[in-house]
């Protein structure tokens, strides 16, 4: 049997109690129940019913089951979720069922791996989802569909930072009443002309993009224009390159024109194939040269051979000469 804590509240003058779950802590005044550190691997199933924001942290839930939330098959008034910390690492299906009212899910900072198609499914008033630091790379694959127009049409807030991704995730913008996606702190090295005509068209949509590794050269050209000439990136003082090493740290609102220019790389590009085939010619002329000629040059070689042996035997014979008196006095 679990351990009951509980605490008291005056309404209309009288006392009633009011059970709080084991290893929480409960404030009816703020419509708050705190869970932390415990080692109860499911959520807790008996959550006041006054209660409107749930903090469940530091817990061993692995899996949120269908329905996780419900208490005996009925709806809960909570607004506010946070399931951070958690060690999460599977959403089934239907999993926030229930949770009706619900405006913030907060499931950062957990290993998740499976994201169900219908994790999110009920959740008709949801306005911000967090999630940062949680992605695995089969999650990420799956997070399109478990984000659909039926399960989150009032979807305002989407948050996901520190997830390794490489390019803006693949998910429907247009389907959405998204009004900010939080892409900080990834692995995005470029944005290209596709993706970036995808954020023209999402105007209404605030992308934050800092603390991303972005290489800054023509690739970039495209998103460079956008940054300079759209007022949808907040951060945009804060995207800087990564490389190349000449211009890391570089914001990359404030480079030159000159510095992204295919045209510029593609001309610089082209002029060293063009040395290095000249230089190639004449290192081909050269060889032809030496093999049309190889027997003029052979006897040239043969001819300062002699010469080198004939001086040679001279510089031989005065060394014997000098080493011997004898053949010295006969000279004279």
């Amino acid at each position: 049997m679990r351990k009951k804590m509980w605490i008291f509240h005056r309404v209309d003058n009288s006392k009633t109690d009011v059970a709080c779950p084991e290893d929480c802590i409960c404030a009816r005044d703020s419509g708050t129940v705190t869970c932390r550190d415990g080692k109860d691997a499911e959520v807790p199933g008996d959550i006041p019913e006054w209660t409107s924001t749930l903090i469940l942290k530091g817990r061993n839930i692995s899996t949120l089951q269908r329905g996780a939330f419900m208490s005996n098959g009925t709806e809960t008034e909570l607004t506010t979720l946070s399931l951070s910390y958690n060690g999460i690492r599977v959403i089934e299906h239907y999993a926030f069922l229930g949770l009706p009212r619900l405006h913030l899910l907060d499931l950062s900072h957990n290993s998740l791996e499976f994201i169900s198609a219908r994790a999110f499914h009920g959740l008709l008033e949801l306005r911000s989802l967090y999630l940062n630091h949680s992605l695995l790379p089969p999650a990420t694959e799956q997070l399109s569909n478990a984000l659909s127009t039926q399960s989150l049409p009032n979807l305002h807030r989407l948050e996901l930072a520190g997830n390794m991704l490489k390019h803006i995730p693949q998910i429907r913008l247009d389907m959405h009443n998204l009004h900010a996606l939080v892409l900080i702190n990834n692995s995005i090295e470029s944005i290209g002309g596709d993706n970036v005509t995808t954020l023209y068209q999402q105007r209404r949509i605030r992308f934050y993009l800092s603390l991303n590794p972005f290489r800054c050269n023509c690739e970039l050209e495209a998103f460079y224009y956008w940054l300079k000439n759209s007022s949808q990136c907040p951060d945009a003082g804060r995207i800087v390159c990564s490389e190349p090493e000449s211009r890391r740290g570089v914001p990359v609102e404030k480079l030159r024109e000159e510095d992204l220019d295919c045209m510029n790389e593609n001309l610089e590009a082209v002029s060293y194939v063009f040395l290095g085939l000249v230089l190639a010619l004449i290192g081909v002329v050269f060889l032809m040269v030496l093999y049309l000629n190889r027997r003029g040059i052979k006897r040239w070689l043969n001819n300062i051979r002699d010469a080198c042996r004939d001086q040679m035997e001279v510089y031989h014979y005065r060394y014997e000469q000098d080493s011997d008196p004898r053949l010295s006095n006969v000279a004279v």
